[in-house]
């Protein structure tokens, strides 16, 4: 079992989270966001877990320049937007097997890190 992390370099939460795993000696496969954006089919399992209120980052820059408080789609419209532009994101999303977080969520974090070494 491994932990994938999606977000952005330069986001403050990412780091932390890249620094919380490091500090646990949990080995992490980083997908930066700006390099790669998420295909729709890998934001759909946040997307049904969360919701779009769970994955949208209201303070976002990328929300805000987009207008999406204003804007009423559907989950494919949204995972679509999503894919295109990953700016609004609440980040970082990170996967343990079939468990998913997030944002800054360390209590997630400690059961995925538990996880891997098999506590």
């Amino acid at each position: 079992m491994d932990v994938q992390l999606f977000g952005l370099a330069k986001s403050q939460a990412t780091r932390k989270a890249q620094r919380f795993f490091s500090e646990r000696r949990v080995a992490v496969s980083f997908h930066d966001l700006r390099k790669r954006a998420p295909a729709p089919g890998e934001l759909r399992k946040w997307l049904d877990r969360f919701g779009i209120d769970g994955l949208l980052d209201e303070d976002s820059e990328g929300y805000q320049r987009q207008g999406l408080g204003y804007v009423s789609a559907s989950d494919d419209d949204w995972l679509r937007r999503l894919s295109e532009d990953p700016s609004p994101l609440r980040l970082p999303l990170v996967r343990c097997g079939r468990d998913l977080a997030v944002g800054d969520d360390p209590a997630a974090w400690e059961r995925f890190a538990a996880a891997v070494k098999g506590r």
